[in-house]
């Protein structure tokens, strides 16, 4: 089967550029788990919307200019900000109801923000978003929905890219998906590390298959870490919100003193990298585990209407939000950086785009603004839609693809050397390649990832793949390009806050941080 469009990832951005490309093209959608386990799922927050008439773009876009800390492109700012209110009318056509207050939406504020503009369903936004976006695309003809299907490696001949080797998990067997155009939109690579707020799916794999084949990385050693997820044993990957800060919450030490205001001026709405190497600080100085989050001072009443998933959750593992403070911590989020793509998601190598937490417009810069990202994944993904139709009006012939062959290669009978790795990779990436950072830090990253690459690779070549070997070869990738790209920026600018380097914004670092393989070997097929 030829297919017009692969898009490999099922979140917004994959999701959105499906529904927006014309009927009359055949789209595949491979996602490695169910559709709706798509980190969209996730997002409690909302998208950052200019709708109010005391709102501007002007306003918007100096807010994310200030937050991205000089590394934002502001052409590509001024594009997503003022395309934002099309694309929110276009969710509000495929069905999406956004909580609104008397006759307009119901606006929350979060940190960074100079204005209330973050649109919301309740406080469980993405899996509202992403529960639409599965209903249309089911029902769209056009349109061939793969699950449990995970991308292996992207098909490259020449300088040109014409679709995946995707494995078929029911199947236990490598297939080919060939397509004239293939979108990448994976999603992020939160699960590099020990503490993430984001699901198991996040293993970076869309970056890692781009690097794989040419196209440039940017700016990996971005990570934004969200301050407050909740700090629970059996509270996995369970972030708190940023409006919940935005309606009032305070952080406070365990021994119940109010911290921010002597970290920042904005305190508790300070920028996420503010507030995250504040609580980070203050659990270095204190040796706690955790701070609190409390906005227990607010009415019930105020606080139920507001996050009525939040309530529900917390109370399962024994809070209660209305009542008393929750503990929280800090924990990988978002990656910043990603696939090198223009304004209209085109990577560097011929038919490949990529949209979403998994490529790098230039928005979000050193630092992402609360609720740009959803915002970034329809305003991308409608842009990649409109492109694909103009580049495939000449419809070139899709050259001979070889099988994916084995070449000896036998089921595992070391197994463990994947959960070794992995369980490694996580903890250095957190303790080394964290909040804070240092050269020596690095530098022992740095030579660890470099030998587990290397057993990886001779892994991949003696075994037959499975998901966990796929997703382990992904995330040590990934974690490579974090920590080379984090020693090359020697300095502290939005995310990235080195001791050796406290000096902020150093103009001799006014630039993107870009990696790229210039030697691509011919790739396992």
């Amino acid at each position: 089967m030829i297919y017009d469009v692969l898009i490999i990832g099922s979140g917004i951005a994959g999701l959105f550029t499906a529904l927006s490309l014309p009927e009359n093209l055949k789209v595949a959608v491979v996602t490695k788990r169910k559709l709706d386990e798509a980190e969209t799922s996730f997002a409690q927050g909302g998208i950052s919307c200019v709708i109010s008439p005391k709102d501007s773009f002007e306003r918007h876009i100096q807010d994310t200019l200030n937050t991205g800390a000089g590394i934002s492109k502001r052409r590509i700012v001024e594009i997503v900000v003022k395309e934002g209110p099309q694309r929110l009318n276009d969710l509000v056509a495929l069905g999406v109801k956004f909580t609104k207050s008397k006759k307009s939406y119901d606006l929350h504020l979060e940190g960074g923000h100079s204005r209330r503009r973050i649109v919301h369903v309740a406080d469980l936004t993405g899996k509202a978003i992403e529960d639409v976006l599965i209903k249309n695309v089911r029902r769209e003809k056009n349109i061939a929905i793969f699950e449990n299907h995970i991308a292996v490696n992207l098909i490259k001949s020449g300088s040109e890219c014409w679709g995946a080797y995707v494995l078929n998990e029911k199947k236990s067997c490598v297939e080919i998906f060939r397509a004239r155009k293939t979108v990448i939109a994976t999603g992020g690579a939160g699960k590099c590390y020990l503490y993430t707020s984001n699901p198991d799916v996040a293993t970076g794999d869309g970056i890692a298959m781009a690097y794989r084949i040419g196209c440039r990385i940017k700016n990996m050693e971005f990570v934004q870490f969200h301050p407050t997820c909740l700090f629970h044993p059996e509270a996995k990957s369970f972030l708190i919100s940023e409006s919940v800060r935005g309606e009032g919450a305070l952080l406070f030490t365990k021994s119940g003193k109010r911290f921010m205001p002597k970290y920042h001026p904005m305190k508790e709405l300070a920028p996420r990298d503010i507030v995250a190497r504040a609580i980070d600080d203050v659990m270095k100085k204190t040796g706690d585990d955790f701070v609190y989050l409390d906005i227990s001072h607010r009415p019930p009443s105020f606080i139920k209407k507001k996050f009525p998933y939040l309530c529900d959750r917390v109370k399962d593992y024994g809070f209660d939000m209305t009542k008393e403070p929750i503990p929280v911590v800090p924990a990988a989020h978002y990656i910043c950086g990603g696939i090198a793509v223009d304004e209209y998601g085109k990577t560097d190598v011929e038919n490949l785009f990529a949209a979403g937490e998994t490529a790098c417009t230039g928005l979000h810069g050193a630092n992402r603004l609360a609720s740009n990202s959803l915002l970034e994944g329809v305003v991308l993904a409608r842009r990649v839609a409109h492109r694909i139709p103009r580049e495939l009006e000449k419809r070139e012939k899709i050259p001979p693809i070889t099988g994916w062959k084995t070449y000896g290669a036998r089921p595992s009978d070391e197994a463990v050397v994947i959960s070794q790795n992995w369980d490694e990779i996580r903890r250095f990436m957190w303790n080394y390649v964290g909040i804070v950072r240092s050269m020596k830090r690095l530098e022992r990253a740095f030579n660890r990832i470099k030998n587990i690459l290397k057993e990886i690779d001779e892994y991949y070549w003696n075994f037959l793949i499975t998901r966990d070997l796929i997703e382990l070869r992904n995330i040590a990738r990934v974690s490579y390009l974090m920590i080379k790209s984090a020693m090359m920026r020697k300095e502290s600018r939005g995310t990235h806050f080195m001791i050796d380097f406290p000096k902020r914004n150093d103009t001799r670092f006014l630039r993107d941080t870009v990696l790229r393989k210039r030697k691509v070997k011919k790739l396992k097929s």
